[in-house]
C-alpha cells in the first residue's frame, strides 16, 4: 500500500528573500536563530540575510562544517538554548539545513542523539522540534522540502535522520542567493539534484507524483546545469536549477539507492573532507551501469531517457559520464583521494544506510565492493 506525503510552504522566485519576516511571522516566529557557515559569513550572503530580517535575530551560528557532525549540532544547540530563540532560519547550502535539523532534535529530545537514527529505526521516537525556515543558497540538496537530515556522529557513522517533523515549516527559495556561486560548486550541487531526481525515480517504491516531479526535475537540471556553471548570471538557468534541485528532494519522498549509500560512506571520512555532491556525480554513472545490466528498471530508464532528450537505448551511464567531464567533475574516487584502503571500513557503514533500502535492485556488500571498484 502506497503513503504519499507532500507539501511544504515554498515562497520560490528573485526576490522571494524581502517575504522572509512575513513568514517567519505567519509561522509565529519572533525571535529566530540562524544557522549558516564561515564562507556565507565571509562573502557578505549573511548580511544580505540580516537585512532583510530587519530585526536582529535571537542569535547566529556561523560554525557548520562542510560536513555536519554532532558536536558541532550540539554546539549550535547550546547556543540556542542560551539566546531564547523561539524558530530557526536554516541558511546556507544542505550542511546549514541539516545541521539545523539535527539541532532542533537536540534541543527537544532526550539523548543519546544516536537513538533517533534510521539506522536505529528512530524515526518512531522522533517529534515536533522547533519552527524551521529554510533558505537555500545553493541548488543541490533540496533540504528545504526533504523530511531528511544527514549527520556525523560522534562514532564515527554517518546517520541519516529521517521524520515528518524534520521538514522545514517553509522554504524560501531566492535563486538570486545563487548567482555568486563559483562553477565547481555549481556542477557539484547540480549533480547532486540531479542524483536526487534520478535515484527517486528508479527506486522501487510506488509513489507516482514523486516519480513525475523526479523526471521533469532531471530534465530541468539536463537542460540547465551546463548554462549555470558556464555563465554564473544566467537567471533562466539559476532559476531552473534551484527549481530543478527543489523537485529533486520533493522526489526523494519516493527513496534514494546505493549511490548516496556509498556516498554517505565515504563522505564520514574525516580526513577526506569529500563533497557530498561530488561523490554522487562519480559514482552515480556505475550504479546506473549496474542496474542496467541486471535488466531492472527498463520502463523507469526509457522515461529518464525521454526526459533527458536522449535516443531509445541510450546510455544513461554514459550520458552521466559525458555530462560529468563536460562541467568539470572528477571522473573517479581516486582523483578525489579515495584508495582501496579506504574500502573495508566503508562496507558495513554502505549497506546499514537507510538509501541502500530503497534502491533499485537488491545491494549487498558484494554490490557495493562492485561499485565502490567501478567508481575507483
Amino acid at each position: 500500500m502506497a503513503q504519499m506525503n507532500y507539501l511544504t510552504q515554498c515562497t520560490f522566485d528573485f526576490g522571494a528573500l524581502a517575504q522572509l519576516p512575513k513568514v517567519l511571522k505567519a509561522h509565529g516566529v519572533s525571535r529566530p536563530f540562524v544557522v549558516t557557515d564561515p564562507g556565507l559569513k565571509a562573502n557578505g550572503l549573511l548580511g544580505t540575510l540580516l537585512a532583510a530580517l530587519g530585526e536582529p535575530p535571537a542569535g547566529v551560528f556561523t560554525e557548520t562544517p562542510a560536513n555536519p557532525t554532532e558536536s558541532a549540532s550540539a554546539k549550535c544547540a547550546e547556543a540556542y538554548r542560551a539566546s531564547g530563540a523561539d524558530g530557526i532560519i536554516a541558511f546556507g547550502g544542505g550542511s546549514s539545513m541539516d545541521l539545523a535539523k539535527a539541532m532542533g532534535l537536540m534541543v527537544t529530545h532526550e539523548g543519546p542523539f544516536e537513538r533517533l537514527g534510521g539506522s536505529k529505526r528512530g524515526m518512531k521516537f522522533i517529534t515536533k522540534i522547533p519552527p524551521l525556515i529554510a533558505v537555500p543558497t545553493t541548488a543541490g540538496t533540496g533540504s528545504e522540502v526533504s523530511p531528511g537530515a544527514v549527520v556525523i556522529l560522534d562514532n564515527g557513522m554517518k546517520e541519516t535522520f529521517v521524520s515528518p517533523h524534520l521538514m522545514p515549516v517553509a522554504a524560501v527559495c531566492d535563486p538570486e542567493l545563487t548567482m555568486g556561486l563559483p562553477p565547481a560548486l555549481t556542477a557539484a550541487t547540480g549533480m547532486d539534484a540531479m542524483t536526487h531526481c534520478i535515484e527517486a525515480v528508479l527506486t522501487p517504491v510506488v509513489h507516482p507524483p514523486a516519480e513525475a516531479i523526479g523526471l521533469d526535475g532531471a530534465e530541468r537540471i539536463g537542460k540547465y546545469i551546463e548554462r549555470a556553471v558556464q555563465d554564473g548570471s544566467d537567471r533562466d538557468a539559476r532559476w531552473n536549477m534551484m527549481m530543478g534541485s527543489f523537485e529533486g528532494a520533493l522526489a526523494f519522498a519516493k527513496g534514494l539507492g546505493a549511490v548516496h549509500g556509498l556516498s554517505h560512506a565515504l563522505g564520514r571520512i574525516h580526513a577526506l573532507k569529500l563533497h557530498h555532491g561530488t561523490l554522487n556525480a562519480i559514482i552515480l554513472p556505475h550504479s546506473l551501469a549496474m542496474i542496467a545490466e541486471a535488466g531492472a528498471a527498463e520502463e523507469k530508464f526509457a522515461r529518464l531517457r525521454r526526459a533527458l532528450g536522449l535516443p531509445s537505448g541510450a546510455s544513461l551511464a554514459q550520458y552521466i559520464l559525458d555530462l560529468n567531464a563536460r562541467i568539470g567533475l572528477p571522473v573517479s574516487l581516486s582523483t578525489v583521494g579515495v584508495t582501496e584502503a579506504h574500502w573495508p571500513s566503508t562496507r558495513d557503514y554502505a549497506v546499514s544506510d537507510i538509501a541502500t533500502l530503497s534502491n533499485a535492485i537488491p545491494f549487498d556488500g558484494d554490490k557495493y565492493e562492485e561499485l565502490f571498484k567501478r567508481a575507483l
